[in-house]
Order: structure tokens, then sequence, then C-alpha cells
């Protein structure tokens, strides 16, 4: 696979009357053999710039023998897609669009040293400035990183406070050149921040390079975007996990470590990292340094001994590192996966015997259903080892009394409500569509906690669970929803919704808990 690891707008069009623009760029894909563009992914809504560097990185995977297009759209602050088209919303208004451009990933893949430059277009009479992508192989390195760092004694930049610091984390490329990974949050007026602990895959760090240099600046925050610049250090991957101990105390300098060592016996620690301005270095004779960062691992390599400890003291505080598995690895180490399928059965639908209706089937084709059900479940299907699938019809009167229930088996045997295979789903779906009366409303909460409430059962990952749900429309107990999925968020597994018909399914699209 290929990362388009950088798009960075420059000199783009300022469209704010009192500030600059707050740009967005949204990648969208163009399927092989069709003319239609899908959304692949945004990145973070960046306030007051018109050079701004992006965090948020696309990951591709690149196939050589086809022709993969891109679209990259910027925008002006929140924006939403319909139809392969950008809207903009909340500041609604086409003068918030800031162009586009069109690329082929080939283009990017082949460019001298997978740098692309490309002008942006689509604001008539206007220059809307460029795009810069770079694509780099992604390492199989799949550790993630966690650590936390603080500073001590940093330059004071604001008139009538201290600074308001913030960390900006670069990794270095392969022509030299740096590109941004992690930016920490802002610590209000302090010279002494302690920044809250952060996750980073290490493949984003160095690329599975663990000694590629890693470049960190310190900022002062400012509101208008123009943050000043107090400093910067470069490390390493490889000297940040040296220091791996916990709420270990450091001297600022080259001091002695509180309780390190074996026996109880005081060790040496490295030299601090030194932020360094080069342009107050250049200016001033007697310049030292503008502060002290640290964290697990900060330091530079190798202590000095005999050196005098100073006054100020850091903590370090934990840099630990885990392995992020993939859904390959659990598979091949064991768990099994437990299919299930929720069919919708509310009025919306159409009567079933009508032509127009989407649980009509044709003597030569499949309702809509049913076309949904074998194209996820015959996918599916082949990583359950039994291959007996519970499925659940919702929004129906039962016979028969006419209760409406929202979780009825559609094998009519509550006790045992699997079919076998794919195809005994299907035979139990038609067999349901001749026996119930379709009614209302779509609620999804009931099934999601009958999932649920056997996932809970096992969570040493031997079981995961995985849920489908078809329907036509609008979930009529969104709350409710929202609630079981909440719950169900910390167990072993996965909800999958299949909307069929026209409907624009706006409710179920905001249960993605996407950023």
């Amino acid at each position: 696979g290929a990362q388009g690891r950088l798009c960075v707008p420059r000199n783009l069009l300022d469209m704010d009357t009192f500030s600059k623009s707050d740009p967005v760029v949204v990648l969208f894909v163009q399927g092989a053999g069709s003319s239609e563009w899908k959304e692949f992914g945004r990145t973070e809504v960046i306030d007051n710039t018109l050079n701004p560097d992006f965090v948020r990185k696309f990951v591709l995977d690149y196939y050589f023998e086809e022709k993969q297009n891109l679209r990259f759209d910027v925008a002006m602050g929140v924006t939403r897609v319909r139809g392969g088209c950008l809207f903009l919303t909340a500041r609604a208004g086409v003068q918030d669009f800031l162009g586009q451009a069109f690329v082929a990933l080939g283009e990017v893949i082949g460019s001298q040293r997978g740098r692309l430059e490309r002008a942006l277009t689509g604001v008539p009479g206007k220059r809307c400035g460029t795009i810069l992508l770079l694509a780099e192989e992604l390492s199989n390195c799949r550790d993630i990183v966690t650590m936390q760092l603080c500073a001590n004694k940093l330059d004071k930049k604001d008139f009538f406070g201290k600074s308001d610091p913030f960390l900006v984390f670069y990794r270095s490329n392969e022509d030299g050149t740096f590109t941004i990974c992690h930016k920490t949050e802002v610590v209000k007026n302090t010279l002494n921040p302690v920044w809250q602990p952060f996750t980073i895959p290490v493949r984003a760090l160095c690329n599975g390079d663990y000694d590629r240099t890693v470049k960190i600046d310190v900022y002062d925050w400012d509101r208008d975007g123009s943050h000043d610049f107090i400093g910067e250090f470069a490390t390493s991957y490889r000297e940040l996990s040296r220091a791996q101990s916990q709420f270990t105390v450091y001297e600022v300098g080259a001091g002695r470590r509180a309780g390190g060592g074996a026996g109880g016996a005081a060790a040496l620690s490295p030299p601090r990292p030194q932020v360094l301005n080069p342009r107050k270095k250049c200016k001033k004779k007697k310049y030292v340094n503008s502060g002290t960062v640290s964290g697990a691992g900060a330091g530079a390599a190798g202590g000095r001994r005999g050196a005098q400890p100073a006054r100020p003291q850091v903590t370090l505080l934990s840099f630990s590192v885990e392995s992020e598995f993939t859904f390959v690895d659990y598979i091949r180490g064991g768990t099994q996966l437990n299919f299930t399928v929720a069919i919708d059965f509310t009025a919306s639908n159409g009567l079933p015997s009508q032509p127009t209706s989407l649980h009509y089937a044709s003597p030569y084709q499949l309702s809509a259903y049913a076309l949904a059900l074998k194209a996820v479940g015959e996918i599916i299907q082949d990583y359950d080892s039994d291959k007996l699938f519970p499925a659940y019809g919702f929004g129906a009167k039962l016979p028969p009394d006419g209760k409406i229930s929202h979780q009825f088996p559609l094998n009519n045997n509550a006790e045992n409500p699997s079919c076998a295979g794919i195809d005994g789903v299907l035979e139990c779906y038609l067999q349901s569509l001749r026996t119930v009366q379709l009614y209302g409303p779509t609620n999804f909460a009931p099934v999601i906690n009958q999932v649920a409430g056997a996932a809970a059962q096992v969570t040493d990952g031997s079981q995961y669970h995985v849920l489908l749900i078809i329907t036509d429309g609008v979930i009529s107990d969104m709350l409710q929803t929202k609630e079981a999925i909440v719950s169900a968020s910390a167990l072993p597994m996965s909800i999958i919704i299949v909307g069929v018909g026209p409907a624009e399914f706006e409710g179920e699209l905001g249960l993605t808990g996407g950023d």
C-alpha cells in the first residue's frame, strides 16, 4: 500500500472578512470503470491560515495495474458531501469553496521523490493557490506509542501573560524534508507546561525507522493563527524509547535522577534536550536556549558523570509501546466470528406484493433486501465457522394477535433463531414476509442490545460478533440507538448498517462516530 502522507495547500484564497480562511481538504476517489466520485476522507479544519499543515493523512492502497483517480477539494469550515459533490453548511455559500485538484495516484507515486505539486482550480477569475502531494510506502510496523512530555522555563511570548505553548512533531522524509505528524493541545498561560499523554503510530512518527530524525517545534498559540515560534529540538524514536521508566524525576541539565538504579543508587540523567531558537542564537551572543522539554525518552543518549545538578527538576512521564493487531491477526489467532442479521419490516418499505416495494421479488430478480443480504453475507460467512446465523426482523405485527416486535426470529424459533447459511436466512426472510404485517416504527436499539448481550458473555478475544442491519430509512429511536451503540462500544462486536432505497440515511451516517 501507499500512504498519501501529505496534502499541503499553499497560498489559498482568503474568504474570511476579518481573518484568514479556515481550510479543510476532502479527498474523493473514483471507482474503476465508474464516473462517480465518492468521499474517501477529510483532514481536520485549521483556523486562520492560507498555508495549512494538516496532521491527518490519507492512507490508500496503490494498484499498479489500475488508474486510480483522485480529487482534492479545498473548502472552508464545516462541509457535507452528497452524491459525490461537496456541500457547504453552517457557513453556507459557494464563496467558501477554495478550489480543487485532479490527479491520478500513479502520478504522485511516479513523480520525482514522490512529490507532486498541482495548481488548485475551480473558482472563476481567481488564483486558488497550489496543493502539494507526497506519497511514501508504509512500513509493516504496527506498534503504537503513548508518551507524555512537559517543558520547563520556556520563553515568555505574551505581553499580558506568559505563553500558551504547544508542540508540533515532524517526521523526517527520505529527501531531507519534514512532514507534520502530531500536534499537542495548547496549555494556557504557563512557561512550565505539562501536556496530556497522546498516542501515535510508530510508522507515523518514523515509518518504522527507529533512527530517523524526529523534529519537535515549540510554539506559543495566538488566536489569530500567527503562532510565535519559541524553539525546536531533535530526537529519534530510539532515543525516545530509551527512558521508559514512569514517574522518574530528572534534574534540569545533567543532574541526578531520583530513585533510579539498582539497589536505590542514584543514576545520572542524560542531558536535557534544549529548545533552541536559531534566530535568537544568531542575534544574541549570550543566548543559551529558550527552555527545556522533557518526557519519557525525550533526552539525548549518554550522560555526563560529575556534572553539578541544577535546581529545577522535571518529571519524565510514561512512554509505552503496544502492538496494533489487525483483523487477520485475530482470525489467524483463532477468533471466531458470529454473524447476526436484522431486517427492516416496517411499512415504509411498501407492500411486498407490489413491484414498487423494496421487499418485492420477481421471478427473475431478488428484492433489494435479499440482494443486500447476499452481497454482505456471502463475504462475512467465510469467517463464521459454523455457518449458523441468528436472523431477526423488526418493525412488524406478528400473528396471531398483531403484537408489534422489534426483534422477532425469522425462523419463528425464539429459543434458537439461527439459520443455516445465507440461503437459510433468505428462506426464513421470505417466509416471514408471507406471515407478518409490515408496520413500524423503525427501532434499532432492541436488536443491538440483543447482540450486545451475547457479545458480553465472552470477552477474552475468542469470539467476535458482527450485526448486519438492513433498513430503508429514518431511525425512530435515535436516542436509544445511540445509547445502545455507546454501551456496546467496549464489547467485541461491530455493527454494519446497509441502507436500501432512495432515502438520505442522514441519521445512520450520524451513528458512525467519525471525527
